[in-house]
């Protein structure tokens, strides 16, 4: 096949219908009018990538510029989405080089020390760097098999109030960004992002109603909310309906737990399912059949470092730590070499080039899997990936990569 005639160029606002178009063809949806001017509402062009042969493109990929909570802090990260390359041109390394120019960028580019996306396919992007970092909880809860956690106290001047989402945002918003800080694995979400997140397009529901919205008042004004729809099903035995979770956050565990109990007792549902659970959501410990949630793991945010000295400084670690990093990187070159990473008793680090002998040896990959807290440095050594050079190293080291609580990735972009 003759390639001399396929480029690779930086987007532009007129790119997006047929952008759209490839992109519906290649993940087996049928793209709707509406759903073209939702996902387009949060593109950037000057941050896309488009692969052009003659007057056709057949490539795609795309930043967002958004920021991500990492342990101890908050960092920008590149949201890697709209990954795609049409079938007749598959084989042919467009996407690698698609993506060996993207994350080039956005080194060069200087603001973001990490790059983050959710994986279609996860043998593809470890090719490129990133490594799993954060996995997600997914819930089939026999609702009638499991008592819920408390609702709301007789007397409390609590209330649960029903909301239409889209007309909430600033309330939604105020509860999500109190909650953000400490919960890593959340994304910064604008007012565009906002309408994008709620945007609850029919031709996505499968059937499903649309989405409603709950908030969880105080004196002091709302301290939680909740997301969710319903699917309607009746069988022989009666009402079998299924309540789809989208979100709870909660900024205390008495909402926590209030905006549980009302989801679990919604009349004529018996299952509930929820997509977006972290790896130790509270809920597993409210209920007493743990076993009737039905819980499953699958990947979540992969990690992809592109300034090392740069991440491993933003983020805060669990423990003291003094450890000298060899690293390689065969594609962004500044990132390979030894690096001195110190974290005092507060958490804030430090990380220096430096010629001392190596106390681990990794590459890029194995940073960024370990890089939110929930991949354990030891269990990457046990796999093979990391080499502890130093005895006594690798174990203060992991200590110190961890985390108090796990990633929560709770939404795809």
């Amino acid at each position: 096949m003759d390639d001399s005639g396929i480029i690779i160029r930086t987007g532009d606002a007129d790119d997006w219908p047929a952008v759209f178009e490839l992109l519906s063809f290649a993940f087996h949806e049928q793209g709707t009018p509406e759903a073209r001017d939702s996902e387009g509402s949060v593109v950037e062009p000057e941050r896309t990538l488009v692969v052009q042969d003659g007057d056709a493109i057949v490539g795609h990929t795309a930043a967002f510029t958004r920021e991500l909570t990492v342990p101890g802090a908050i960092v920008p990260a590149a949201h890697v989405s709209l990954v795609s390359v049409a079938p007749t041109h598959k084989r042919r390394g467009l996407l690698t080089r698609m993506m060996h120019r993207q994350l080039r960028d956005i080194a060069a580019a200087g603001r973001e020390p990490i790059a983050t996306l959710w994986a279609s396919e996860t043998k593809i992007y470890p090719r490129f760097g990133y490594g799993p970092a954060a996995r997600r909880l997914h819930m089939e809860i026999m609702m009638r098999e499991v008592r819920p956690p408390a609702g709301l106290a007789p007397g409390s001047a609590d209330r649960l109030r029903l909301v239409e989402p889209k007309d909430a945002i600033a309330e939604l918003a105020k509860v999500y960004e109190r909650v953000r800080p400490e919960r890593t694995g959340w994304s910064s979400r604008d007012d565009r992002w906002w309408r994008y997140v709620l945007a609850d397009l029919e031709s996505q529901r499968e059937g499903a109603t649309s989405l409603h919205g709950l908030v969880y008042d105080t004196p002091k004004g709302p301290t939680g909310y909740a997301l969710w729809r319903t699917k309607d099903r009746w069988n022989r035995h009666g009402p079998d309906s299924e309540v789809q979770v989208r979100e709870v956050v909660a900024d205390d565990p008495v909402a926590y737990a209030a905006l549980w109990n009302f989801l679990l007792t919604i009349d004529l549902a018996r299952s509930a399912t929820v997509s977006f659970a972290a790896v130790d959501e509270p809920l597993q410990y409210l209920v007493d059949e743990p076993r009737r949630l039905g819980s499953a793991l699958s990947d979540g945010l992969w990690i992809r470092i592109t300034d090392l000295p740069k991440a491993l400084a933003a983020r805060s670690y669990a423990a003291p730590v003094d450890v000298v990093l060899e690293v390689t990187d065969p594609l962004l070159e500044q990132n390979t070499g030894r690096w001195r990473l110190t974290a005092g008793p507060d958490g804030g680090a430090t990380c220096r080039p430096t010629t001392d002998p190596a106390d681990l040896a990794c590459t890029v990959l194995e940073l960024g899997s370990a890089y939110l807290g929930a991949t354990s440095l030891a269990a990457l050594a046990a796999a093979g990936t990391v080499r502890e050079l130093t005895p006594g190293t690798l174990r203060r080291a992991s200590v110190a990569f961890g985390w108090h609580r796990m990633p929560n990735p709770t939404e795809v972009f």
